[in-house]
């Protein structure tokens, strides 16, 4: 775990975390034995990660630095958010809009289900186990200011690690609307720690196009 750590930056366990116990570890732990047999690899700083686990790992990253304080649950439902995601590929859908939804629709599902699965293994209380699943969910997206931390962190993520990608394979005319799409999602902090990142002259560009006119 610590070529992983150095992989994606972050100095250590999330601050805080010891103060969870014995069962938060095992969880913790059992989410990320299951990311691990992720067959497909991310490539940093010339070794191979398994992509689920480092994106679980860089998810937390982003949540701790949002919220220090980050409860219990929202720790758990950030480290399980995609977990095994490879095992519902997109390409087992129709290459439709329609297709893509309810692929992202089985795959919230199945990922809230399977975190279910290891919580009540490791034993989790069912109030805990709910409340992760509303938060893997989004259930309270707008009421729930943890919920809100996830959204941002998912967002963060994706603009810093995967935003080289993104624009390499997508037309600048949608990529600009991708990009406002993530902006209105994330809240006024996300957008500060979204506007400190590095971005490439191309990846700035783009970004700048799809604020113009924006208020936080």
């Amino acid at each position: 775990m610590s070529d992983l750590t150095e992989a994606h930056g972050s100095q250590g366990p999330p601050a805080g975390s010891e103060n969870f116990g014995p069962r938060f570890s095992r969880a913790i732990a059992r989410f990320d034995e299951e990311n691990s047999h992720d067959p497909n690899r991310v490539v940093v700083h010339g070794a191979a990660y398994p992509q689920e686990l480092l994106y679980a790992i860089r998810l937390t990253d982003w949540v701790v630095r949002l919220h220090p304080n980050a409860s219990e649950s929202l720790r758990l439902a950030t480290r399980c958010q995609h977990i095994c995601r490879w095992t519902i590929p997109r390409s087992s859908y129709e290459m439709t809009r329609a297709g893509y939804l309810r692929w992202r629709t089985d795959l919230k599902q199945f990922h809230a289900r399977k975190s279910e699965e290891i919580l009540r293994e490791v034993g989790y209380d069912e109030k805990t186990i709910t409340c992760v699943r509303e938060l893997n969910l989004k259930k309270n997206l707008g009421r729930d200011p943890e919920c809100q931390v996830l959204e941002d962190a998912l967002c963060l993520v994706t603009l810093q690690y995967q935003l080289t990608d993104l624009v390499a394979k997508t037309e600048p005319a949608k990529m600009v609307e991708i990009l406002q799409k993530t902006w209105k999602k994330m809240s006024p902090t996300a957008h500060a720690s979204a506007l400190a990142l590095s971005y490439t002259e191309t990846e700035r560009e783009l970004l700048s196009k799809a604020l113009q006119g924006h208020r936080s």
